[in-house]
């Protein structure tokens, strides 16, 4: 198997091993910071080996938002009572197809683990931003990130916010900051982390008693070096995003979206766990979004497609109202507002989210837009007379964003997909269990390879399951997993 798949070499094809440690770990962002710091606290000795200059990644550019609750030190502090068990309801509820033992583990670890990331450095303030906005523009820390109050889930589980930003004035720096303290607190404890090195290949030893991988290929500028691993390889080196073909391939909506991510989020650390027999999941869906808020008045609007219909919540998390707006007939989605919330949307200029025009009347308004007659009229007039008594009947709108529409004149924005500009990363990844190791088609562990991170499937499945630090919450969680469990294997 090994000599017939160039990701994936046979050890006794090896000469000799350039360097050897306990765990190798492929990537050097937030995952596989965390799994470096684990394994060293467990004992092993850990090479990571890093295709940049400098441990950065997709992690760097995330504002640093981490996805934790279960009541902690935060939530507490800012009068919020959370409890692991609402915590782990709410996640069943958004996922598609629900890991009970992922969800159960890191709802119940999550306060420790927020106590775990304090301790290794990374700052959180005690405050709260009590906004409804995409990112905190300051560093006020707990904000609201995900789909808690919004309809079906919070009668699945009572709602609590669980975005904890990093302590960082500004939109951006957070995750970069998060990541700088934690690679430092690696190397502190005597992690080696190899840069500007690309991993080519594993490194497969066919014993009589059953493969292994025992160690990676990998080339640096232009020297091929070979570095063994005694106890298991982590691949923690980010999605797919970047690679054309496998866009095409798995996500192609991805291909009418501005994808985010590292250069190096080519998917490699996925083909080379599927070379060593590890399935994956979940690679059809993506993270997509087209934020209208804030400002938060916005979310009183109401959300209308070609149909003149609306279709979702309008207080949805923006990557839920996203990826239901692509699925609209033609792609056409129209932000309707009345005079007393009128505003343009804060990220307008970035995504195009023109304003159409202005009417007196939404019977005029229906005409501009070239609406089938009488249907944006119907549409707004039920909903009016609902709203009217603080109700939405038919998307339960959370009270707070209800309001009638009903002082004119009225706008439209164009939020429509292929007009304005979305925004999209790849979900799904390898396969794994919630101890990270990579799983073969009959749900066994390939033994001596783990993931973490963008290259593997967790708690993020969907666009609608996703709320801001689910990314950064489960890789240092289970990157920390793969860690100490590759270190006691």
């Amino acid at each position: 198997m090994a000599q017939d798949n160039p990701l994936l070499l046979d050890a006794a094809t090896v000469a000799s091993w350039d360097q050897t440690a306990d765990i190798v770990i492929v990537g050097c962002g937030m995952a596989g910071a965390c799994a470096a710091i684990e394994a060293r606290n467990a004992g092993a000795s850990v090479i990571a080996i890093e295709r940049s200059s400098g441990c950065t990644g997709t992690t760097s550019a995330a504002a640093g938002h981490f996805y934790l609750g279960g009541g902690t030190a935060v939530q507490k502090a800012c009068g919020f009572d959370d409890d692991p068990e609402d915590m782990a309801r709410y996640l069943a509820a958004v996922s598609i197809r629900p890991d009970e033992e992922k969800i159960r583990l890191y709802a119940h670890g999550s306060v420790a683990h927020f106590d775990w990331l304090e301790q290794q450095g990374v700052p959180f303030d005690r405050s709260f931003y009590p906004e409804k906005s995409v990112v905190q523009p300051t560093r006020e820390c707990l904000i609201w990130t995900g789909n808690e109050q919004v309809w079906p889930y919070r009668d699945h589980a009572r709602p609590a916010p669980r975005g904890h930003k990093v302590a960082f004035d500004g939109e951006e720096g957070g995750g970069a900051l998060a990541l700088r303290i934690l690679t430092d607190a690696a190397t502190a404890l005597g992690a080696e982390i190899l840069t500007d090195s690309k991993v080519e290949a594993l490194v497969s030893n066919d014993a009589s008693d059953g493969s292994r991988i025992v160690g990676v290929r990998l080339r640096n500028f232009g020297e091929t070096r070979f570095i063994r691993a005694r106890k298991g390889v982590i691949l923690a080196a980010g999605g797919f995003g970047q690679n054309a073909e496998m866009v095409a391939m798995h996500v192609p909506i991805l291909q009418s979206a501005f994808v985010q991510g590292s250069p190096y989020d080519d998917g490699l650390a996925i083909q080379l766990g599927a070379a060593a027999g590890g399935v994956t999941e979940f690679m059809d869906e993506p993270f997509i979004t087209s934020p209208f808020y804030p400002p938060q008045d916005l979310l009183k609007g109401v959300l209308v497609n070609g149909e003149g219909k609306r279709f979702v919540a309008e207080d949805s998390y923006h990557s839920r109202t996203g990826l239901i707006s692509t699925r609209q007939p033609g792609g056409t989605v129209y932000l309707i507002v009345d005079a007393e919330i009128f505003a343009y949307p804060r990220f307008a200029e970035l995504t195009n989210q023109r304003l159409v025009d202005g009417y007196e009347t939404i019977a005029e308004m229906e005409a501009g837009l070239k609406l089938s007659a009488g249907s944006l009229q119907a549409t707004m007039a039920s909903y009016n007379a609902h709203a009217a008594n603080g109700e939405d009947p038919e998307f339960h709108k959370y009270p707070k964003w209800i309001k009638p529409l009903d002082k004119g004149p009225y706008a439209a924005f164009d939020l429509s997909f292929g007009t304005a500009v979305y925004t999209g990363f790849t979900l799904g990844g390898l396969k794994v269990s919630a101890d990270g190791e990579v799983l073969d088609a009959a749900g066994a562990a390939v033994p001596g390879l783990y993931a973490a991170g963008a290259c593997a499937s967790n708690l993020a499945q969907d666009s609608i399951s996703y709320a801001s630090g689910t990314c950064l919450g489960e890789a240092s969680f289970f990157g920390r997993r793969a860690g100490l469990h590759a270190a006691n294997s």
